[in-house]
C-alpha cells in the first residue's frame, strides 16, 4: 500500500492506494495540539476497512503546513545569527521594499531573530572565494559563548560570501558543535551557495527558525508510525514539487514550507495531463487559505524565491516586502488568507473584510458547533444554500445552520444595515474578490492571458466558488476532479524525489569560462548522485535536469531557463540566449534588442528519482449519490432564491443545465444559472459557461 497523507490547518486528508488498485479516503478535523493524533486515528480505521496490516505500506508521503504555520503564527524556535563584521543589520535592511506604498501604517513583519541575538564575528572572504581576513579564533569563541548563554534553540551562520568559500562558516560551525553539540545548526554554504546576502541570510535564518519544531514534528510521526507497527519510509513534499527523506527534510525544513499548497498542483499536472489540458490555472481553497498557481503547455512554473506572511504570499515580482523572504526553489503559488473557516469583520470605518485570521478546526467556523462564534466564509455559505445542511464529510461534521445566520446577522447584517441573505452574498463575493488577487498573480501579473486557460477547483471550498471565479475572470471553463477535498493528498502519491542545488557563477555569456562552469556543473551532480545513492535509490533511477539564470547585464534579476544536455559549448551559451529572449518577452512584453550583453549568474541542478503515479480517475469512488430532491439556493439579487437538483455525478455523463448542487463526501459543486456540467469517462466534471436559458429549458434539463 501507498498512503499520501496531506495535514491542512482545517481538515487531514488520507489516501490510501492498495495493492488491488482500489483507493480508501478520510477526512477528518486537524488536531493542532499534536497532528500525529488525528493521523493515528485515520490510519488504525483504513487498516480495518482494507483488511491488511500496517506492514504491507511501502511508504508514506506526506505534505504539511508546520512550518508555514510556525512562520505566520511567530511560533518558531528562538533563534540566533552569527555573520560577518559590518552585516548584523542585513536582516531589518532587506531590501529597502514595501508592498504598500502609500500606506503609512503599514509595518513589516518583525524579524526572525531580534539585534541582541545577532552577533559578529571579524572575517571576510571576497566574491572569488580568496580570504582577506582570517577568522579571530578567541572572538569567535567568545561570540558562541555568549550566543550559547543567551538560552537559544537555533542557530543559523551566514558569513558574506561563503558560497564562493564555505571553509570560515565550516570552522565556525565546528566550533559550535565542540562547545554545544546538541544545538541545531543552519550553515549558508549548505541552505543556498549563491550571491546575495540578505537573500541567503534571510533563507538561512528561516531553515534555522523551523529547524527545532520540524525536527520535533517529523520525530512525532514516525513515533506514531511505530506505534502502529509501520516501518514504511516516510517522504515529505517540498515546496519545489518533488519529495524528500524525512532525514533530509530534518537537516534542511526551509524547503518544505510551501509543501501543502505543492501537492495540489502536482496532482493538476497530472490531471491535466490525462486530459490532455495544456493551460491550466489551479485553484485550492481550504479551510485556511486559498491557493493559486499555474500550468503551461504541461509545464509547471518554478520561481526561484517567495514570500510568506504578508496579506499576499506570492513570488509576485510586483509587490515584495511584506513577508519573510525565502529564495528556495518553489512552485509558482500565490496565496491569500481566504479559505472556508476565514472570519469574515468590519473594520474601523465599516467596510467588510475577509481574513487573513481563519477559525481554523478547533474552534471552527459557527456552523461546527464547536464553540466558534465569529462568522465564516463557510458560515455564509450554508446560509446562501451552497453546502448541504446535513454536514459536511458524508455527515459525520452536522452543522448548525441557526448559529451560522445569528453570527453573520450580528456581526456583519445588523451593523451593515443588510438582510442577512445580502450580507450571507457580500461575504461570498468578496471572499471572491480576495481569491481572485491570488490568481492574478500567477498569471496576468506574468503576463499571461486566461481566457484560453481551463480552471481546476479542489479543496473542500474550491467548487463552491469555481463558477463564480471563473466568471469574474473571464474563463469560460473549470474542471472539478474526483474527491476535490481530498485531491492535495493524491499529489503526494504522485510527486518525485527531488534535490536541489545552486551555485553563483558570475560570467559574460560571451566570454565564458567554459570549462570551469562544466566543473561545477560536474560537481554539483556528483553531490546530488551521492546524497540519492545514500538515501538507497540506485544510479540507473536518477535523472539529471540543469539550469541557468541569465539576465541582460545591467539588470538586477534574473530569470531561471533549462540548460541542454551534455557538456556546455559556445552553441549552447548561444541558445540559451534565445531562449532569455523568448521568455523576457513572455514575462515583460518586450526584449532587448540584437547585440545586447547577457551575464549568467547562477547555475541550477535538480536530481530527481520518478515515482509511480497515483489514481487520479476510478469513476467508481466519490461519485455520491442521485437525489430526485431539491435545495433552495440564492444567486444574488438579480436571480433570487432558486431551486436546485441534486444530482450525483454518475447523473451527469450527459450535460445539465444548471443551477445544480452536487453534493458529495468532502465538498459541494456550485453550478450556477448560466452554466452547464458534464461528467467525462473517469468521473472529472467539467463545468462550461453557455448561452443564458431561454424558452423551455428548465434547470436540471439535459442540453443536446
Amino acid at each position: 500500500m501507498r498512503i499520501g497523507i496531506d495535514i491542512g490547518g482545517t481538515f487531514t486528508d488520507i489516501v490510501c492506494v492498495t495493492p488491488e488498485g482500489s483507493l480508501l479516503v478520510r477526512k477528518v478535523p486537524s488536531t493542532p495540539d499534536d497532528y500525529s493524533r488525528s493521523v493515528l486515528e485515520c490510519l488504525s480505521g483504513l487498516f480495518e476497512e482494507a483488511r491488511s496490516g500496517p506492514a504491507r505500506v511501502q511508504e508514506v508521503i506526506h505534505g504539511t503546513t508546520v512550518a508555514t504555520n510556525a512562520l505566520l503564527q511567530g511560533s518558531g524556535a528562538r533563534t540566533a545569527l552569527i555573520t560577518t563584521e559590518g552585516f548584523r543589520d542585513v536582516l531589518e535592511l532587506r531590501r529597502i521594499r514595501m508592498p504598500e506604498l502609500y500606506n503609512w501604517d503599514w509595518d513589516k513583519p518583525p524579524d526572525l531573530v531580534p539585534r541582541r541575538l545577532r552577533r559578529e564575528v571579524r572575517e571576510r572572504v571576497d566574491a572569488r572565494g580568496r580570504v582577506i581576513i582570517p577568522p579571530d579564533e578567541r572572538q569567535a569563541e567568545q561570540v558562541v559563548d555568549e550566543i550559547a548563554a543567551a538560552g537559544i534553540e537555533s542557530l543559523a551562520v551566514c558569513l558574506i560570501n561563503s558560497y564562493a568559500n564555505p571553509e570560515h562558516e565550516e570552522r565556525l560551525a565546528a566550533m559550535v558543535r565542540r562547545k554545544q553539540p546538541d544545538l541545531p545548526l543552519s550553515l549558508s554554504s549548505q541552505i543556498l551557495r549563491e550571491v546575495r546576502e540578505y537573500e541567503r541570510t534571510a533563507t538561512t535564518v528561516v531553515n534555522a527558525y523551523v529547524l527545532p519544531i520540524v525536527q520535533r514534528y517529523v520525530q512525532s510521526l514516525l513515533d506514531a508510525f511505530a506505534e502502529l507497527g509501520m516501518g514504511a519510509p516516510l517522504l515529505i513534499m517540498q515546496s519545489n514539487g518533488g519529495v524528500m527523506t524525512a532525514e533530509a527534510c530534518r537537516r534542511q525544513p526551509v524547503y518544505i514550507i510551501e509543501s501543502g499548497p505543492a501537492a495540489g498542483v502536482i496532482a493538476s499536472q497530472e490531471l491535466a495531463r490525462r486530459m490532455d489540458l495544456d493551460n491550466v490555472i489551479t485553484f485550492d481553497m481550504g479551510g485556511t487559505t486559498a491557493k493559486a498557481s499555474i500550468i503551461e503547455e504541461g509545464a509547471l512554473q518554478i520561481a526561484a524565491e517567495y514570500e510568506v506572511g504578508s496579506s499576499l504570499s506570492s513570488v509576485s515580482r510586483l509587490i515584495k516586502g511584506g513577508g519573510h523572504l525565502i529564495r528556495i526553489p518553489a512552485i509558482d503559488v500565490a496565496e491569500v488568507g481566504a479559505g472556508g473557516g476565514s472570519i469574515a469583520w468590519l473594520d474601523a470605518g465599516g467596510a467588510l473584510n475577509i481574513g487573513p485570521r481563519s477559525a481554523g478546526s478547533s474552534p471552527g467556523p459557527v456552523c461546527y458547533d464547536q464553540g466558534g462564534t465569529e462568522a465564516t466564509i463557510t458560515d455564509a455559505n450554508l446560509l446562501l444554500g451552497y453546502i448541504n445542511p446535513e454536514g459536511l464529510v458524508g455527515g459525520g461534521l452536522p452543522l448548525n445552520r441557526r448559529k451560522a445566520e445569528q453570527a453573520l446577522a450580528e456581526q456583519v447584517a445588523e451593523p451593515l444595515g443588510l438582510d442577512p441573505i445580502e450580507a450571507a452574498y457580500g461575504v461570498h463575493l468578496l471572499a471572491n474578490a480576495a481569491m481572485i488577487r491570488a490568481v492574478r498573480a500567477v498569471s496576468t501579473e506574468r503576463g499571461r492571458d486566461l481566457r484560453e486557460a481551463v480552471l481546476f477547483a479542489f479543496g473542500g471550498s474550491g467548487p463552491i466558488h469555481a463558477c463564480g471565479m471563473a466568471g469574474s475572470l473571464e474563463m469560460s471553463r473549470a474542471v472539478v476532479p474526483l474527491h476535490p477535498g481530498l485531491f492535495s493528498a493524491f499529489g503526494l502519491l504522485s510527486a518525485d524525489i527531488e534535490h536541489h542545488r545552486v551555485q553563483t557563477c558570475y560570467q559574460d555569456s560571451r566570454a565564458a569560462d567554459l570549462e570551469r562552469l562544466n566543473r561545477l556543473l560536474e560537481r554539483m551532480e556528483s553531490e546530488v548522485r551521492r546524497l540519492l545513492e545514500e538515501e538507497g535509490f540506485a544510479s540507473g533511477e536518477i535523472r539529471i535536469l540543469r539550469k541557468a539564470d541569465l539576465r541582460y547585464s545591467g539588470q538586477s534579476f534574473e530569470l531561471s531557463l533549462p540548460l541542454p544536455e551534455g557538456p556546455l559549448d559556445a552553441a549552447a551559451i548561444r541558445r540559451l540566449e534565445q531562449d532569455f529572449d523568448e521568455e523576457h518577452q513572455k514575462t515583460y512584453g518586450h526584449r532587448a534588442r540584437q547585440g545586447e550583453a547577457y551575464t549568467l549568474v547562477n547555475l541550477r541542478l535538480i536530481g530527481r528519482v520518478a515515482q509511480r503515479r497515483s489514481l487520479l480517475g476510478d469513476g467508481a469512488n466519490g461519485a455520491g449519490r442521485s437525489s430526485h430532491a431539491h435545495r433552495r439556493a440564492y444567486f444574488g439579487p438579480d436571480q433570487g432564491w432558486m431551486e436546485c437538483p441534486l444530482p450525483a455525478r454518475t447523473d451527469l455523463k450527459s450535460p445539465l443545465q444548471g443551477p445544480l448542487l452536487i453534493d458529495e463526501f468532502d465538498t459541494t459543486i456550485v453550478v450556477p444559472p448560466g452554466w452547464q456540467a458534464r461528467a467525462d469517462a473517469s468521473g472529472n466534471l467539467s463545468l462550461l459557461m453557455v448561452e443564458p436559458s431561454t424558452g423551455e429549458d428548465r434547470p436540471g434539463k439535459a442540453l443536446p
